[in-house]
């Protein structure tokens, strides 16, 4: 009978302890998204032709955008020199498309939005809600173009932008806790 209290007080510590960590692994994912500005391209829809120009339109916005971010030193910062700039880059994507023969238009906007887990080079951002500039192109129904704003890691002007030096927060706190 002692057996069997010890394990039961044993596994409802495990419970307790799992249940902590994956609070604090939530809350940690939370901190480490409100670090970062993503950009989030959306296609007219998944035909080869709207794929493609999405890819202009992207060179375009980053083309445009890269001299305005350069120099910035925080999220908030980014935030402001992208809403002072959402007309530029509504003008810059309907430029491209309708040169390209599409007048189905572009709309920029920030808001919150939800994002699966995603990597990019050795940087991995884990699913969740984040900050972000969205570019719809037409009815924004097809595949889509993410990437990061702020840190710059798709705005940054060749030879002029710093290192830049991702940390995981998380792994961070795992490697204290776990040693």
């Amino acid at each position: 009978m002692k057996k069997i209290i010890v394990l039961i007080a044993a596994l409802v510590a495990v419970l307790v302890i799992v249940n902590a960590v994956a609070f604090a692994v939530e809350e940690n994912n939370d901190a480490v998204n409100a670090e970062y500005l993503r950009i989030h391209i959306r296609a007219n829809s998944n035909s080869e032709i709207d794929q493609n120009v999405k890819y202009k339109v992207k060179a375009a916005v980053v083309d445009a955008l890269t001299p305005e971010l350069y120099g910035v030193k925080n999220k908030e910062e980014a935030m402001e020199v992208i809403y002072e700039n959402l007309s530029l880059i509504d003008e810059v994507s309907e430029r491209v498309l309708e040169s390209n023969g599409f007048y189905y238009g572009a709309k920029a906007r920030l808001c919150e939005e939800e994002f699966p887990t995603r990597t990019y080079g050795e940087l991995t951002l884990s699913s969740g809600v984040y900050d972000a500039l969205i570019v719809d192109l037409g009815s924004g129904e097809g595949d889509n173009w993410w990437c990061v704003v702020f840190p710059p890691l798709c705005f940054v002007a060749d030879g002029e932008g710093e290192e830049v030096t991702y940390r995981s927060i998380i792994a961070e706190w795992f490697r204290k806790l776990f040693g």
